[in-house]
């Protein structure tokens, strides 16, 4: 699991390592089933306190990414699957949006738009 905390950032350190953790599980590094490291040995290895990292795992259950039993830890929930697929889906339709306010500033039309995206489509395939 990769996580990257930065002491500079404006976001506090314990939604940084819960982002870094949904992040490994959005892009797949994380799936269903697979066990996190302990709290006390991922505070260890980002250099934080078990507070912090608790903080962190305490918020990731609360948004269903995982889920934590005593003496077994903390395991990526089955429900991550269509969380993580939620999460895509948001941040493609956030992308057309954003494609369709330029096609609307160089005033191209739906049917052009909805064109030039199917070219695109199959050229990738």
């Amino acid at each position: 699991m990769y996580i990257i905390l930065s002491n500079n950032s404006d976001v506090p350190i314990y939604r940084q390592i819960a982002d870094g953790v949904r992040n490994n599980i959005i892009s797949g590094e994380l799936s269903a089933g697979d066990a996190l490291p302990s709290i006390r040995s991922l505070a260890r290895e980002l250099g934080v306190s078990v507070i912090t990292t608790k903080h962190a795992y305490e918020l990731l259950e609360q948004q269903g990414y995982i889920t934590t039993t005593p003496q077994r830890g903390s395991v990526v929930s089955a429900r991550s699957a269509s969380l993580a697929a939620e999460h895509r889906r948001a941040a493609l339709e956030q992308q057309l949006l954003s494609a369709i306010d330029t096609a609307k500033e160089l005033n191209i039309g739906e049917d052009e738009f909805i064109e030039i995206a199917r070219e695109l489509f199959k050229e990738d395939l």
